[in-house]
C-alpha cells in the first residue's frame, strides 16, 4: 500500500506552521518529534476531565486512575510486554536508567563487570559509570566496526567473562543510524550469564520492538521521540522487578509497576501516551489491518518503513553528490534495512554548528554536535566541540522537504 503522507500530515498541525511566511522542514527529530492533535486533544481534556490524584473515591480520582492504567496498557501493547505491571513511567530515559541502576547494582560486588558501547547516547552510559565509580566495578568497552557501523556479536563474546553482570546495548545510534542486532546480542550475553539492559529511544519511532523475541531484561524508550508528549518508558521482565530493591517512600505500595514510580504521576502526559499508541494503531487500520492493537501498530511500521526508506535514501543519495560532505554510517542502498533514517556527516568547508545555523535561517530544523553520543564521535575521530551535522527523518516528512533540504546544503556549502 502507498503511504499516506497527506492524511498522516494533516494529523499534525505543527507541520502547517509558518515563521514569516516561511513552512517549517522538521529534520531534529531524533531529538523529538511533533504530535498528533489527537494527542494534544488527550492532554488537555485530561486536565479538566480528569486532574486529581490518585487513590480518591471522587469521579475525578478515579478517571484520573484509569488514565494511568491505560496509559500502561498502551505501552505494553507497543513494546510487546506481557502486562501493563511490566512497564515503568517516568520523567525520561535518563532518569528512569539513573534511578534502575542503583536498584539493578545494588548487589553488585567489587569487580563486577559491565559492558558498555562506543555507540550508544550518554543517557544509557553515565548511570553505568557512577555506579562503577561507586562500587568499584570494571568496565568494558564495545567498539562498533568501522565497516559495517553495527555492534558484532563476535566482538562482544570476546569482552564477556564470568564475571560480567550486566551488558548495556542500544538498540539504534541515535547519530549514525545503525541498528543492531539485539538478538543476536543479546544471546551472547545471556549465555555469560549477564543482564541485558537496552536503550531503543531512537529505534522506537521507526520499527516494531518486541521485548518478548529479543529476550533482553530491560528495555528502555522515549514517547516524546514517536509523536508523544515528554516522557520515559521503561519495560522490565516482571520476575526481574519484582526481586529488585526499589528506593521509594516508606508508604508506597510494593506491587508493580507502582514501587518504581515515584511520587505522583504526569497523569496528562499518560493521557497523551495512549493516544500516541492509538495514533499508531490507527495508521495500521488505514494499511488494512483489522486485527488488535499490536496487530495494527505492527502493520504502521511495516508501511511507514517503506516510507521512510524511500527519503532515507534520496537523502543520502543527494548528500553523497555535493563535494565535500562525509556520511557517517551506512550508505548502501542494499543495506538500508540496517539502519532508521537518521543521518550524519560533516563537510570540508563548514562546520556542523554553522550549517545548522544557516539551515535555520531557512527554517529547516537539524542539530549539529556529538548529539550526546560523544564516544561515537572519539571513536571516529572527529572533534567532540564539533561533531556532526544531523538530519533525522520521520514519517511525517515528505519527498519535497528533502529536496528542499538538499538544495539549500549545496547552496550552503558551495
Amino acid at each position: 500500500m502507498i503511504f499516506p503522507i497527506d492524511l498522516v500530515r494533516e494529523r499534525f498541525p505543527a507541520l502547517a506552521i509558518e515563521d514569516a511566511g516561511k513552512a517549517r522542514i522538521y529534520l531534529d527529530n531524533p531529538a523529538g518529534t511533533q504530535v498528533p492533535q489527537t494527542v494534544a486533544d488527550a492532554v488537555a481534556s485530561c486536565l479538566i476531565q480528569s486532574n486529581a490524584n490518585l487513590g480518591g473515591f471522587f469521579a475525578s480520582s478515579q478517571r484520573a486512575g484509569e488514565v494511568v492504567q491505560l496509559g500502561h496498557e498502551a505501552t505494553a501493547d507497543f513494546v510487546g510486554a506481557s502486562g501493563a505491571d511490566e512497564i515503568i513511567i517516568g520523567a525520561n530515559m535518563t532518569s528512569l536508567t539513573f534511578q534502575l541502576s542503583r536498584s539493578i547494582c545494588k548487589d553488585f560486588a567489587p569487580g563486577d563487570e559491565i559492558v558498555l558501547t562506543r555507540m550508544d547516547h550518554e543517557g544509557d552510559i553515565a548511570p553505568w559509570l557512577e555506579m562503577a565509580e561507586e562500587k568499584q566495578l570494571i568496565i568494558r568497552w564495545l567498539r562498533f566496526d568501522p565497516e559495517s557501523w553495527q555492534l558484532e556479536p563476535a566482538a562482544l563474546e570476546e569482552l564477556l567473562s564470568d564475571r560480567t553482570r550486566l551488558v548495556a546495548l542500544n538498540y539504534a545510534s541515535n547519530l549514525t543510524g545503525s541498528i543492531n542486532d539485539l538478538k543476536a546480542l543479546t544471546e551472547r550475553s545471556k549465555q555469560a550469564g549477564a543482564l541485558v539492559y537496552v536503550d531503543a529511544v531512537q529505534f522506537a519511532p521507526h520499527g516494531l520492538i518486541d521485548v518478548q523475541n529479543l529476550g533482553c531484561d530491560f528495555l528502555t524508550c522515549s514517547s516524546y521521540k514517536f509523536f508523544g508528549p515528554h516522557m520515559g518508558l521503561l519495560w522490565g521482565r516482571r520476575e526481574l522487578l519484582q526481586d529488585l530493591h526499589a528506593y521509594q517512600c516508606r508508604c508506597v505500595s510494593d506491587e508493580l509497576p507502582t514501587k518504581f514510580e515515584t511520587g505522583t504521576p504526569q497523569i496528562e502526559l499518560q493521557a497523551g501516551l495512549a493516544a500516541t499508541v492509538d495514533y499508531f494503531a490507527w495508521l495500521g487500520a488505514e494499511a488494512g489491518e483489522g486485527g488488535g492493537r499490536r496487530a495494527q501498530i505492527a502493520a504502521s511500521f511495516a508501511m511507514a518503513q517503506a516510507h521512510e526508506t524511500l527519503l532515507v535514501t534520496r537523502l543520502i543519495s543527494g548528500l553523497q553528490s555535493i563535494p565535500g560532505v562525509t556520511i557517517h554510517g551506512i550508505t548502501n542502498p542494499d543495506r538500508m534495512g540496517h539502519r532508521v533514517p537518521t543521518v550524519a556527516f560533516t563537510c570540508d568547508q563548514r562546520k556542523p554548528a554553522e550549517i545548522a545555523e544557516r539551515l535555520a535561517d531557512r527554517n529547516i530544523f537539524v542539530w549539529s554536535g556529538h548529539n550526546y553520543a560523544p564516544e561515537i564521535v572519539r571513536q571516529l575521530g572527529i572533534p567532540e566541540d564539533e561533531g556532526v551535522v544531523r538530519i533525522g527523518i520521520a514519517h511525517y516528512n515528505a519527498e519535497a522537504e528533502i529536496d528542499r533540504a538538499l538544495d539549500a546544503l549545496e547552496g550552503i556549502i558551495a
